[in-house]
């Protein structure tokens, strides 16, 4: 089955990507820049979308090691509403380790996941997993079970880069007009940010300010987040 090969392929990427951990390290300044950045826009999204994060159900597709979930604790929202899902069984194992045992931790590959109930969710949270997911027909899929995840006025949090790395080969940017076409029915907002990781790696080794200054040429910027809100009444069922 096509999903079957990308979900062993995106074991191998990844497999890859955790050879280079130190790369993204938050003792590494641009990391930790690019880190901070996207913190504040997400908390200034959702400020501008009222979020109450006390009540609020969130779950997040690739949720790695939990880093991005500790995050979201932070912000506030409460550990039995959240859930990650995970395909790598080290990275989930380690998040079960720093998280608190009320938040699920869920092995799987998430574009068959059924263990997350239908509208269900407020938010579902994306970041850097489809820019991973070399098959356009397994985007599709897991766009759909995210989608179907959200309860109606919910929405998918997008964090990911738009351009490709012609420097890496298992990994392609999601352009706007893809995650338009992932999402036919959503409600966007888009917001451009983080500085180009190799532009961020130089300017920081020459000195850490450097970062700020460089990142405010918005076409530096390789990464979106954007809010895709799943309209108050579609018509549709989740099983469409």
């Amino acid at each position: 089955m096509v999903g079957d090969d990308e979900a062993a392929a995106v074991r191998s990427r990844y497999g890859r990507r955790h050879d280079d951990d130190q790369r993204y390290s938050l003792l590494n300044a641009a990391v930790m820049y690019a880190n901070h950045e996207r913190q504040r826009a997400i908390a200034e999204l959702f400020r501008s979308l009222r979020v109450n994060v006390t009540t609020a159900r969130a779950v997040e597709v690739g949720c790695g090691t939990g880093k991005n979930l500790l995050e979201f604790l932070r912000l506030g929202f409460q550990p039995e509403r959240l859930q990650g899902i995970e395909l790598l069984d080290d990275s989930a194992a380690e998040a079960r380790r720093v998280l608190p045992n009320s938040l699920r931790i869920i092995t799987e590959d998430a574009a068959g996941c059924s263990a997350i109930a239908a509208g269900s969710q407020d938010i579902v949270f994306q970041a850097t997993v489809f820019s991973s997911l070399l098959d356009d027909a397994f985007q599709e899929k897991l766009a759909a079970r995210m989608r179907s995840w959200l309860r109606p006025g919910g929405g998918v949090l997008w964090y990911d880069f738009i351009v490709d790395n012609p420097r890496n080969a298992d990994v392609r940017g999601v352009p706007v007009r893809r995650i338009r076409q992932l999402f036919p029915d959503g409600q966007f907002r888009f917001r451009r940010i983080t500085l180009a990781p190799p532009i961020a790696r130089f300017v920081t080794q020459v000195h850490p300010a450097l970062y700020p200054l460089i990142n405010t040429c918005p076409w530096l910027r390789t990464h979106v987040l954007a809010w895709i809100q799943r309209p108050e009444a579609d018509g549709r069922s989740d099983k469409d």
